[in-house]
């Protein structure tokens, strides 16, 4: 059985990063629900720079039940972008957000998609991570701290942040259901 959203106390995210915490934090406001929201480094058990939706949502359902086990929090909610070879050869981004209850309830949301240009997607297929292929094609530093690939890409139509609200909307969405 999930928490009701009205008495949801404690939220953790399996993450330090400033981003994922943002995005946790408003999409719960938006819900109406005081939890406090707190952030811890957990490992997803998946590469820094996951390959396909599948390694990808892994990742992300690692992050949440570390998450959640680690601070014994209602829910963890666990984010984790990666990569996909399209069959033509192109590179496109994907991203998952995961959440498990204390009851053992999880919810998965995603994809946004958009593909790479050819010289990011060179620097992924090499092994590069990437956020790194981003500062290094950009010449910034930590985009990924920031707004992200998909905010460079986009020309700011777009944040990062913004983009894991509407994924951690998704996986939030059994949670809200009416048969469930």
């Amino acid at each position: 059985m999930s928490v009701p959203l009205s008495s949801l106390r404690h939220v953790a995210v399996g993450s330090m990063n400033p981003v994922k915490i943002g995005a946790v934090r408003v999409t719960m406001s938006r819900l109406g629900t005081a939890a406090h929201i707190e952030g811890i480094s957990v490992p997803s058990g998946v590469a820094d720079q996951p390959w396909g939706d599948d390694e990808t949502i892994r990742g992300a359902v690692a992050r949440a039940r570390a998450a959640r086990e680690a601070l014994d929090a209602d829910w963890g909610v666990g984010i984790e972008g990666g990569v996909v070879a399209a069959p033509d050869g192109t590179v496109r981004t994907c991203a998952w957000a995961a959440i498990v209850t204390r009851g053992g309830r999880t919810g998965v949301g995603g994809s946004l998609s958009l593909e790479l240009p050819t010289h990011v997607a060179t620097l992924v297929r090499g092994g590069m991570e990437l956020g790194h292929a981003m500062d290094a094609v950009t010449g910034e530093r930590n985009v990924k701290q920031g707004v992200g690939a998909v905010g460079i890409l986009t020309h700011g139509l777009v944040t990062r942040q913004a983009a894991y609200e509407a994924l951690v909307a998704y996986a939030i969405s059994p949670m809200l259901s009416v048969d469930g």
